[in-house]
């Protein structure tokens, strides 16, 4: 599998099985310009970047440092680490090339959720960040 940002300068390839993560948080609102924030995270050995990514860390909601990687030249939010979880690593679900994707298996901070924003019934969903 494959993912690339907007102009293909920054690209990832991809082996196994991802779980996506949809987070309402304040900061992923306004990382996406979107109401929500949604990575597939893998494990960091089934990925492979390729090209020279932009970093900016911060602090999140939950109080651990995550890590966004993005495009320099276009701007496209590509991937994310978190302290909590070193060994892993989401890529943004747009980026996916196709346009299939499963279904979120967390949504997170939804106390900051829009309220017209519909989660599926079969996502665990948490007030907050995820414990653990």
């Amino acid at each position: 599998m494959e993912a690339r940002c907007q102009c293909g300068a920054l690209s990832a390839q991809i082996r196994g099985e991802g779980h996506g993560v949809m987070c309402h948080c304040k900061a992923c609102q306004r990382r996406t310009g979107s109401p929500f924030g949604m990575m597939v995270y893998y494990a960091a050995e089934d990925v492979g970047l390729s090209g020279e990514a932009t970093r900016y860390t911060r602090t999140a909601d939950s109080g651990d440092e995550v890590t966004h990687g993005f495009c320099p030249t276009c701007g496209t939010p590509f991937w994310l680490t978190t302290a909590r979880h070193p060994g892993g690593i989401g890529i943004a679900v747009g980026a996916h090339d196709g346009s299939e994707s499963e279904p979120p298996v967390r949504s997170v901070f939804e106390d900051c959720r829009h309220h017209w924003i519909a989660v599926p019934e079969s996502t665990q969903s948490f007030p907050r960040g995820r414990k653990g």
